[in-house]
């Protein structure tokens, strides 16, 4: 790779990693504590190309075959041969994506490649799977959380680093231009695949690469680094409703006592129940569903009161002083 002058983005991902990756940078050296989510495409061939200039021969390559279009034979092809011509080992994992009824087929493929990803990193003894995602992407998710109403957790974008099934993941890339990486690497001809479908109007986030974001950036010249401040904002407050949160329910007590609950303020009600919820059954209700919860609370002011209704994916019911709340059987 030595032809191919200094990777893109090297000094970022450095400095992502002296920022998380304690871990990775402390393994024996006999490891290989680096994997990269390889598809093919650009995003990810740059960041192979600046993690193995980064740390020559401690970088392996995970490539998910996600058997959803017959172009993924194709794609499987590339990445093994470009990962010959460049030193790296690459692991390839075949999965099914099929969506299931009332479901995205992103998410389906998401989720799917996620799991095959962490799969690997633990087969293969990865300490961190690095993802390609730059601020194009970042201003897409948070022009989606956007347009469904989120909140603060989705209004936080993606984020630098996260667990998932137990394996680390890390975006060094946030911040940087992803045209700017495509013309790097077609400067230096180095290849790269398309994937055909990121043309397709049927997905809403292509719908916005190709129509949102080129008028959002002409108006708007700085809206990469705007858009990402913000993010970062939001992740902070984010963190902050998630101490309160633990603070809260340690308080009102686990199951929530519902005298204490009415002693909380409506935000913070609303706060460590949704905290309540999610880290004992991964349940997200809707607001609509939230707020006739707390509603029903604040009425629930004697004895004999009953309370039953829908959160997410269960039912909240009184159970003597305190909330119960019984997921619904699959």
């Amino acid at each position: 790779m030595s032809g191919l002058g200094e990777p893109f983005g090297l000094p970022a991902l450095r400095a992502w990693a002296q920022r998380h990756a304690r871990l990775g940078a402390d393994a024996p050296e006999a490891a290989v504590p680096w994997a990269v989510a390889y598809s093919g495409g650009a995003d990810s061939t740059a960041l192979l190309l600046a993690a193995q200039a980064l740390w020559p021969g401690r970088v392996q390559a995970f490539h998910v075959h996600h058997g959803l279009q017959a172009a993924a034979d194709g794609f499987e092809a590339h990445a093994r041969a470009c990962c010959a011509r460049w030193g790296i080992a690459l692991h390839v994992a075949h999965v099914q994506a099929c969506h299931s009824l009332g479901e995205s087929p992103e998410d389906a493929a998401r989720r799917a490649r996620y799991r095959a990803l962490a799969d690997m990193a633990r087969c293969h003894g990865a300490h961190w799977v690095l993802l390609g995602q730059h601020a194009q992407d970042q201003l897409e998710t948070l022009l989606l959380a956007l347009s469904r109403g989120a909140g603060l957790p989705g209004l936080a974008g993606m984020p630098e680093a996260m667990q998932r099934h137990g394996v680390a993941f890390g975006r060094p890339w946030l911040a940087l231009d992803g045209q700017a990486l495509r013309a790097h690497l077609d400067a230096h001809a180095v290849p790269y695949i398309t994937d055909p479908t990121n043309a397709d109007p049927r997905y809403t986030r292509n719908r916005i690469r190709a129509q949102v974001l080129p008028a959002l950036q002409a108006a708007f010249p700085a809206c990469l680094d705007t858009f990402a401040r913000s993010a970062r904002h939001a992740a902070q407050a984010q963190t902050l409703l998630h101490e309160v949160a633990v603070q809260d329910l340690a308080t009102v007590g686990d199951p929530p006592r519902i005298r204490a609950l009415q002693a909380l303020s409506h935000a913070r009600q609303a706060n460590v129940l949704r905290h309540w919820l999610r880290q004992g059954w991964n349940a997200s209700p809707s607001d609509a569903q939230l707020r006739e919860a707390l509603r029903q609370v604040a009425v629930c002011t004697t004895r004999g009161h009953r309370l039953h209704l829908k959160l997410a994916h269960g039912y909240v019911t009184r159970d003597g002083d305190a909330l119960r709340y019984t997921p619904t059987p699959v």
